[in-house]
């Protein structure tokens, strides 16, 4: 025979369903309270649900953070792994041509500076694929935004404040400005 344990209601706790029970009309309280407790035993089991519904979204949560975190992580170390791709077979190409430009034979000049033509749009190539830009102002309007006046020149022949000469050019990404373009601007003669 199996003994079947009764469930354990505090005093409390039994005269407040006893006191609920007689306030709700229309139902009548049991002596032993076997239908309080039994309601009660059922929104115990809805609130331990409800619990474990609780804790489960909150690892889903913290699983979810920790993904997230892990994602920007790799982000931000392989977020230059497509541009290093890219430039991988401009430096391929330029290490050939050192090669063979050191291997002591004669030396065409003109295949030489084809190689290097070629290397240099290569490079173009991949720094447009990823946004950049150059900067060549020469017969421009000197900018101060995107120009940097080296040195200043007394000519005729062009307008005052206009780019005459490009010392080095300057480059953008993604039209934000990452090096300006050192220049030789013009001013009007004595």
């Amino acid at each position: 025979m199996v003994d079947e344990e009764k469930p354990v209601v505090e005093p409390q706790a039994e005269e407040a369903l006893t006191e609920a029970a007689e306030e709700a009309p229309g139902t009548v309280a049991a002596e032993d309270g076997t239908e309080m407790v039994s309601l009660l035993e059922d929104a115990r089991a809805k609130a331990d649900e409800h619990w474990n519904q609780c804790i489960r979204l909150q690892a889903e949560m913290e699983n979810l953070r920790k993904r997230n975190e892990r994602d920007l992580a790799n982000a931000h170390k392989f977020a230059l792994e497509n541009f290093v791709k890219e430039l991988l077979p401009v430096k391929d190409s330029l290490e050939m041509g050192i090669t063979h430009a050191g291997e002591g034979e004669s030396i065409d000049p003109a295949k030489l500076l084809e190689g290097s033509e070629l290397t240099d749009k290569m490079l173009i190539s991949a720094l447009e694929k990823f946004g950049v830009k150059e900067v060549n102002p020469n017969g421009e309007k000197f900018n101060p935004e995107f120009h940097e006046a080296m040195s200043m020149q007394e000519r005729a022949d062009v307008e005052p404040n206009t780019v005459v000469a490009v010392i080095q050019k300057g480059y953008l990404l993604n039209d934000r400005l990452i090096r300006p373009a050192m220049v030789m601007v013009s001013k009007a003669g004595s």
